[in-house]
């Protein structure tokens, strides 16, 4: 084994055709369904190294996807030179302190939502990538569907003052009978790291921290911050539905429905009502590389208009987004790290709000879900 996990790939990469290193920590489902395909597809990144523990996964992570290194140790990955950024992929709860890590080894970070899973690590996190001046990028990865993008340009050029927005995450009981036709086989290992305790013993938490992370910053992303929720729970047979009444900073009103699992398709989308026109967006199971399908309405010339065509590869995006923020010093087009302790912050101002069914302030909130 160690003589794979040593071995090198020549490197053809002329200086014209620069890219941005990248080393994936984690194996696991979502990097084996996302984040290796995605370095490798990107324009202006590679997957230069994967690292795992797990050393049978590793072997055949890297016999499938031919990384330049794999480590078997994260200090290994990390004082590798030529790495210059980390895509942290592995249990929500070692989020913040692998990213710590990074930082403190000088690697630009690309942390999967959520950022951390309290309220504390998160603005110790934030705190710290502030203090190094390096990128921290939340894998929000919606906010890379370029339906939702046109939407929000359209909100803040066309659409005047926000009145309302709705915004709504469902997932569906058929969601892995969709999803298992289209990912591809799933390698796994027994000696794959996990938390001390298994996080889906919790669902309500569990739910909050993977599904509502991103209907916070989808709800943010186009509508603004959001100051204050008010939140009504429901548990029966065995779905799990928060609806939460929501006010913004600019004094608009909103409504996030969050649903596991709802009997029908894959639901998701958002509606946004304006000065000077609307928004109607439908957000597809994002393994379907489908951008979301919107309808803005401006009454400038009563029309409504969408994009066409748009590219739908959203963790190959995502990556790009990424590395042009390192490479180019381009404006960052993913959630920084104060947007990613915003969706802490609201998911624990949800969870607080649904145990006293009284609105809680965002800037208020401590502790996780």
């Amino acid at each position: 084994m160690q003589q794979i996990l040593d071995r090198e790939y020549p490197c053809c990469m002329s200086e014209e055709q620069r890219q941005l290193r990248v080393g994936v920590l984690g194996a696991g489902p979502i990097s084996q369904a996302a984040h290796f395909e995605a370095c490798r597809k990107a324009k202006n990144a590679e997957l230069y190294g994967i690292c795992d523990v797990a050393e049978d996964l590793l072997e055949k992570v890297v016999a499938i996807h031919a990384p330049e290194k794999a480590y078997v140790y994260y200090d290994a990955m990390l004082a590798d030179p030529n790495v210059e950024a980390v895509i942290v992929a592995v249990a929500d709860q070692f989020h913040v302190p692998m990213a710590l890590k990074a930082l403190e080894a000088g690697k630009h970070v690309l942390v999967e939502k959520p950022m951390g899973t309290t309220v504390e690590e998160c603005e110790e996190l934030k705190e710290r990538a502030e203090a190094t001046g390096l990128v921290l990028q939340v894998g929000t990865e919606k906010r890379f569907d370029e339906g939702i993008a046109f939407a929000r340009d359209f909100v803040r050029e066309e659409m005047g003052e926000m009145i309302a927005l709705k915004a709504w995450y469902c997932d569906s009981t058929y969601r892995y009978t969709m999803t298992d036709a289209l990912q591809p086989v799933i390698e796994v290992s027994d000696k794959a790291r996990r938390p001390e305790r298994d996080p889906k013993a919790d669902l309500r938490s569990y739910y909050l921290l993977g599904h509502a992370s991103h209907l916070l910053d989808t709800a943010r992303f186009l509508g603004g911050e959001i100051e204050a929720v008010r939140t009504r729970f429901v548990e029966k047979f065995g779905a799990y539905c928060w609806f939460s009444e929501i006010r913004f900073a600019d004094g608009s009103v909103g409504h996030l429905d969050l649903t596991m699992k709802v009997r029908m398709d894959w639901h998701e989308g958002f509606q946004i009502y304006g000065e000077h026109g609307s928004v109607i967006g439908k957000t597809y199971n994002p393994w379907y590389y489908r951008p979301s399908d919107v309808e803005c309405f401006s009454e400038r010339d009563g029309q409504y208009h969408m994009p066409l065509g748009a590219d739908g590869h959203f963790f190959r995006r995502q990556v790009e987004g990424l590395a042009d923020a390192i490479l180019d010093g381009a404006p960052m087009r993913g959630a920084n790290a104060e947007e990613g302790l915003a969706a802490m912050r609201g998911m624990a101002a949800i969870a607080r709000s649904a145990e006293t069914g009284e609105a809680v302030r965002l800037s208020d909130v401590e502790g996780g879900v």
